[in-house]
């Protein structure tokens, strides 16, 4: 258990400093003001960012055993941005501790009223979880578009910027706002990966080992809120990462929950930065919202594994 924490620390400190490495090859002294003002905090926001998404969809997907499992699709990602956009409205600066403190209680809402409302006593309902994430979703959306048309703050973040993504307004108080939560969930999913795998045998199973179910369960919603949630305050919705990266992760290292967090917090960060660079280059000098990029990609696969769910679980009433 140390050890895992110790390795996902010195995951983040080692993806920071190479992020920053990466921006100061080849930059001339007369650049590298700019360079430190605009790249740096993008390219280490986006890795804090994408390392969240990964480690917070396996912790969601082991907590609820729902392989469709993801903050985008199941409603967090939208009650965090709805948290950041009221909490703003009242004069808090956007990309500061307090606005990411509002996204976690948004997220933290939007996860206990999903897991309410999907929970019966087989477990959590895959056709119900995704519904309510619908519902939830589209309810955010809506208050946000309301919010954000009605007040000042549409001319310093869109509704578009908030459903859709973008690491264009990236700056040093936004990493600072966002790794402390990050971390800390972090640590929290290292201490609760052994419980995870024992959790996946079932709850019966679980509880019979001694195991208590409901707060190992609580404890890696609420990480999986921490590393997602503080990042949407800042750079607004990602969606299908936390999806596609630990699937991809359990290929290669099994289903042992401290290798998979490992795995998804290194593959989230990578995909992140692929995708952020395609979202700078593909239609150059258009930016498009990185929640674009990842939506063509991850909602065809999102399909195939309903398709392959469903088909596993014998359809659905």
């Amino acid at each position: 258990m140390a050890r895992s924490i110790f390795v996902l620390i010195g995951l983040a400190i080692a993806l920071a400093l190479a992020g920053i490495g990466a921006v100061y090859v080849g930059v001339a002294d007369t650049t590298s003001v700019i360079v430190w003002d605009i790249r740096a905090p993008r390219i280490i926001l986006a890795t804090v960012v994408g390392a969240g998404l990964g480690v917070s969809g396996a912790l969601l997907q082991g907590a609820l055993r729902n392989p469709l499992a993801d903050p985008g699709i199941i409603g967090v990602s939208a009650g965090a941005a709805l948290g950041t956009v009221v909490i703003v409205s009242t004069g808090v600066a956007y990309g500061s501790v307090v606005a990411a403190i509002g996204g976690i209680i948004g997220g933290l809402a939007a996860m206990a009223a999903v897991t309410v409302v999907s929970r019966s006593p087989r477990g959590v309902e895959v056709v119900t979880l995704i519904l309510a994430g619908v519902a939830i979703t589209a309810f955010a959306a809506a208050v946000l578009s309301i919010v954000l048309t009605t007040s000042d703050l549409a001319g310093v973040r869109s509704t578009t910027f908030f459903t859709t993504g973008s690491f264009a307004l990236a700056t040093w108080p936004g990493v600072a706002a966002t790794l402390p939560f990050v971390l800390t969930g972090f640590i929290i999913a290292a201490i609760i990966s052994g419980r995870l795998d024992v959790l996946s045998l079932g709850d019966r199973a679980a509880f019979a080992s001694g195991l208590n179910v409901n707060s190992v369960r609580w404890w890696a919603l609420v990480a999986a809120v921490l590393t997602v949630a503080a990042g949407v305050a800042v750079v607004g919705i990602i969606v299908f990462i936390g999806l596609l990266v630990p699937h991809a992760i359990r290929l290669v290292l099994g289903p042992r929950h401290a290798p998979l967090l490992i795995g998804s917090a290194l593959g989230g960060a990578l995909l992140i930065l692929i995708g952020d660079t395609a979202a700078r280059t593909l239609v150059a000098p258009v930016e498009l919202p990185i929640g674009v990029v990842t939506a063509v990609i991850g909602a065809p696969v999102f399909l195939l594994l309903l398709r392959r769910t469903r088909a596993q679980q014998g359809g659905w009433a």
